[in-house]
């Protein structure tokens, strides 16, 4: 048995990403026969036993030809009344092809308060957790009709990997319009497929590019990578390969890129930290702090920090930096933004003995850290 087949066997929870440019035809509305083979992929994986959850772009595409669009609008209105239009079309038809098998799906929209919210993160595991209990396949979406230009996920590849690690899945498996991760344009003469990518050496030599050339997604390569990188990093390894090869990847077949695990699963907190969090300030470090938060995982105190920038309240999100501005941690502070000025530099002995023991306590505790 090889090493591909021993993963996909024993992945028991699965999430699926497929991007916008797998799903549409030449005209740019959505495919129905795409549709209904990777239905039938997906159905024969629930068959074998596996969990499966479906993240879907697609949305604005389906909605483009009931709008009388040609192409993706570029504003951000015109975006949102396309993923109004679409987003039931989309969700009807993938209930349509799964009833065929006798599924039942069930729609999941989330924004990016849904992730960076540790309460609203508790309710979207719970959501997902019911729904996969109750045998329903969910398919999961950014909410575009309400998502605004500041804040939204960006592209579904970040979301899928968040998705992945909230749902606790086992193998993430990225559906692209290409076969796999190359070291170069695919179309360019010479570049190689990369077979397995397990750390960043591997990666040393891969060039590249964007959005694919029908133009109807929001991700390219990089936003894969970043995907896989988040995964990985959470110790969920990803399989990247076209649509077309979707089956072949779940039968455990050698077939696209897989990215081992580079790390182990940390809480989710640390995960929602690192890499959906918002940070609402800054926490400006000196030499000394930064050595013990970086090297050491030290706890954050009062004394190591030279500066506070930002309006933020005890529990935000917050970029910790080092002298030069480069943000080097983010973590859960303990204190409001007022509360700071005042304690910045001084021991914890003496913020005790003058202010009372409220303010012995670490700025930001080690627990609520994470090294970027």
């Amino acid at each position: 048995m090889s090493d591909r087949t021993d993963l996909v066997g024993r992945s028991r929870r699965i999430v699926v990403k497929v991007g916008s440019s797998s799903l549409t035809s030449a005209s740019g509305g959505i495919d129905p026969e795409r549709v209904r083979r990777l239905v039938d992929v997906l159905a024969t994986t629930r068959a074998s036993g596996a969990e499966v959850v479906l993240v879907s772009s697609g949305a604005i595409a389906a909605g483009l030809s009931p709008l009388g669009l040609t192409k993706r609008p570029r504003s951000l209105a015109a975006q949102q009344a396309a993923a109004s239009v679409g987003q039931g079309l989309l969700a009807h038809r993938y209930q349509e092809e799964f009833d065929r098998h006798g599924l039942v799906t069930g729609q999941v929209l989330l924004t990016v308060d849904d992730v960076i919210r540790r309460a609203h993160y508790r309710n979207a595991y719970q959501t997902f957790a019911k729904l996969l209990e109750l045998g329903v396949l969910p398919i999961v979406n950014e909410n575009d009709t309400v998502a605004t230009s500041e804040i939204r996920f960006g592209d579904n590849d970040r979301l899928a990997a968040l998705v992945a690690h909230l749902v606790h899945a086992d193998l993430l498996l990225l559906l692209s319009d290409v076969d796999g991760l190359y070291d170069g344009p695919p179309s360019s003469p010479g570049t190689r497929l990369v077979p397995a990518v397990r750390s960043e050496a591997d990666l040393a030599a891969v060039r590249i590019g964007s959005t694919g050339a029908a133009g109807l997604g929001t991700g390219g390569m990089a936003t894969k990578l970043d995907a896989a990188r988040i995964a990985t990093g959470a110790g969920i390894p990803v399989i990247l390969t076209s649509a077309e090869q979707s089956g072949a990847a779940l039968a455990g077949d050698e077939v696209g890129t897989v990215f081992w695990p580079t790390g182990k699963r940390r809480p989710t907190r640390l995960l929602w930290l690192a890499h959906a969090s918002e940070p609402k300030g800054s926490l400006v470090l000196d030499p000394g702090a930064v050595r013990a938060v970086a090297e050491r995982r030290a706890s954050l105190l009062a004394a190591g920090i030279t500066g506070v920038t930002g309006a933020f309240d005890a529990g935000d999100p917050v970029s910790l930096v080092d002298p030069a501005g480069v943000e080097v941690a983010r973590g859960l502070v303990n204190f409001d933004a007022d509360e700071l000025p005042g304690l910045l530099g001084r021991s914890s002995q003496d913020l005790k003995r003058e202010l009372g023991s409220a303010y012995e306590r670490e700025v930001v505790h080690r627990d609520d850290l994470v090294v970027l």
